[in-house]
């Protein structure tokens, strides 16, 4: 059985290359940041409680809507702050 750490982390994986998957639709890609954004900062924030999950889905809301920072994997970082730097507990 996987921990559930591990299913967060491929989770985070996969929302990361959502939102780099803009990249493939030259000009497209970037009106599809605006409908992404909100989305990203809401899943975040639910994926992360506390500060943690705030702080991150504002993060990954400007990452997602300025251009050229897609390419930063907001939800794969966020996962490895809560491995190894944060106390905070996470669901």
């Amino acid at each position: 059985m996987e921990k559930p750490s591990t299913k967060k982390l491929i989770s985070s994986i996969l929302l990361d290359l959502v939102g780099m998957a803009t990249y493939l639709f030259p000009f497209i890609g970037e009106s599809f940041d605006i409908i992404w954004a909100p989305i990203a900062g809401f899943i975040l924030n639910r994926m992360y409680k506390g500060t943690v999950g705030k702080v991150g889905g504002i993060i990954v809301f400007l990452e997602e809507i300025l251009p050229i920072t897609d390419i930063i994997p907001t939800f794969t970082l966020t996962w490895l702050y809560t491995r190894y730097v944060s106390n905070e507990k996470t669901k």
